[in-house]
């Protein structure tokens, strides 16, 4: 991950890419509404193997999330 600040930005991004609303997003990585919200909100931070899933889902856009995973991570490849 570049940039943790922009895990806010990235969180939110992603799950509109997808059509997810928080809750649907939130079933999908496995973790509670709440805890989409305050990553959203910038109130706490996924951890290291939500960080994993969040990517993993971000890979699975192809095209579509191309930028995102240049964007957030890119340093990683």
């Amino acid at each position: 991950m570049k940039n943790q600040a922009d895990i806010p930005r990235l969180v939110q991004e992603l799950r509109e890419r997808m059509g997810l609303t928080q809750e649907k997003f939130a079933a999908k990585l496995g973790v509670t509404y709440p805890t989409i919200n305050r990553w959203e909100n910038g109130r706490a931070k996924p951890s290291p193997l939500a960080m994993k899933q969040i990517e993993k889902l971000t890979k699975g856009l192809g095209e579509r999330g191309r930028d995102i995973l240049d964007e957030f991570f890119g340093d990683e490849k």
